[in-house]
């Protein structure tokens, strides 16, 4: 058994580090992450109005529904809930934009902008539409539906393409270059002046050779190719134990997994989080099982690895004083889902015993959960955002509205609990044997 898990680790040293280091550092990739982790405040903010909107208590839910102020000050709050989670696209654009030209050296505020540009010329907003007494009419406007998360997917090809272009025109030295004595801002504004019209030239190509296909826009087309399915394997129970096990099979080499797998699936689990909060706004039925909310607070209750039971066990249990101080301080942050210090204290990191359960017990997490919402046992997220530091069962009833979101988190408690406790012990036994000189 000790033999096959050194080969086990040295795969994964040799084979899986290496690859995965390299996706870490994809300049695209990281541009992707930061531009969609950028949307996460907004989102939050969004989500507290979205909560104070739909608050399930029976009176408040009459005085919305029935009432005729209620009723206006429901309209009112779903306000804001439209200005962040209807703006995800835009937001996203401008930050992937920023992030990428700032890894080229370029200005990060006019590639932004230049990547909002682009973003918004291939989007359509022209309608033309019937008007009963009118007839015939043209209205000009930017339709939220494709600055949300449905344009989540066109936005990061128009970030990145727009980028890629300002680059390529600047290290050609293709830029208009004011006299020293100009000032930086002028400077900078005109020097975008040709990338520009190079982007806008393009986007402008991209928009009218889509429009004059039966697709009518590049929006269109990236739904079939890409939104749907990404999003059809990502809410899926394959999708969800794939993107598990990559996440902690990375984390045991060192690697963040979360950061490198995330900054894949992300669009991808945002538009299912999108699905589900515009369903639950119009009381329809949930959608998704599988949203951000449901990795962030299921898969991860005391951080990667669903270590909120073994930070408990190490402080009560642990024999070893070694053990029992890493308990100590691993206990306050594991109510946060920060676990850094069981991963690299106890360790977990490159250590063939405790890497079983640490893939085990977030696969064991995600199953229970995931069936217990397909049959409707457990309520599903409802679209809410909330910081991924929210503590367990407070968390798990945030996400869901219901009490069962909650005492979901509980069953894992206790599920991972079982699966880590022998090899906890195992561990446990070998530390107070090394520092009694026994071994």
């Amino acid at each position: 058994m000790a033999n096959f898990m050194d080969k086990f680790t040295n795969v994964l040293e040799e084979k899986l580090m290496p690859v995965a280091a390299k996706i870490a550092n994809q300049r695209h990739l990281s541009a992707i992450k930061d531009g969609i982790i950028i949307t996460v405040p907004f989102i939050i903010v969004g989500s507290i109005f979205l909560i104070l909107a739909n608050l399930p208590i029976p009176a408040l839910v009459d005085f919305y529904k029935n009432n005729e102020v209620g009723q206006v000050i429901q309209r009112w709050l779903s306000y804001p809930v439209g200005v962040t989670f209807d703006m995800i696209a835009i937001i996203t654009c401008l930050g992937i934009a920023y992030r990428l030209s700032e890894g080229y050296k370029l200005d990060g505020i006019s590639g932004a902008i230049l990547g909002l540009i682009s973003f918004l010329l291939v989007t359509p907003f022209v309608i033309n539409f019937k008007h009963e007494q009118y007839g015939e009419l043209t209205a000009s406007g930017i339709p939220t539906g494709l600055t949300g998360s449905a344009g989540l997917f066109v936005a990061i090809i128009m970030a990145i393409l727009s980028t890629e272009i300002f680059n390529f025109v600047v290290k050609k030295n293709m830029v208009i270059k004011m006299p020293d004595m100009v000032p930086p801002a002028v400077s900078k504004s005109f020097a975008a002046l040709i990338p520009g019209f190079f982007i806008i030239s393009t986007a402008l190509v991209i928009r009218v050779l889509f429009e004059v296909t039966p697709f009518a826009s590049i929006h269109n087309v990236v739904s079939v190719l890409l939104t749907k399915p990404l999003t059809a394997i990502g809410a899926s129970y394959g999708g969800v134990l794939a993107i598990t096990t990559l996440i902690h099979l990375l984390w045991t080499c060192g690697l963040h997994g979360a950061n490198i797998v995330f900054g894949v699936a992300d669009p991808a689990l945002y538009v299912l989080m999108d699905q589900n909060r515009m369903a639950f706004e119009q009381g329809q039925a949930l959608p998704n099982v599988v949203t951000k909310q449901f990795f962030d607070i299921f898969q991860s209750m005391g951080g990667s690895g669903t270590t909120f039971s073994l930070a408990i066990m190490l402080l009560l249990w642990s024999k070893s004083k070694q053990l029992k101080e890493i308990g100590k301080l691993s206990l306050g942050p594991a109510l946060f889902n920060i676990n850094e210090p069981i991963l690299f204290g106890l360790p977990i990191v490159m250590n063939p015993l405790l890497i079983i359960p640490f893939i085990l017990s977030p696969l064991a997490a995600v199953t229970i959960t995931y069936w217990a919402m397909k049959i409707g046992l457990v309520a599903r997220p409802t679209g809410v955002a909330i910081p991924w530091t929210t503590p367990p069962i407070i968390s798990g009833y945030l996400v869901t509205g219901k009490i069962s979101g909650a005492v979901i988190q509980i069953v894992n408690f206790f599920v991972t609990g079982l699966i880590y406790y022998p090899f906890f012990r195992i561990w446990d036994h070998k530390k107070l044997k090394e520092e009694q000189g026994e071994i």
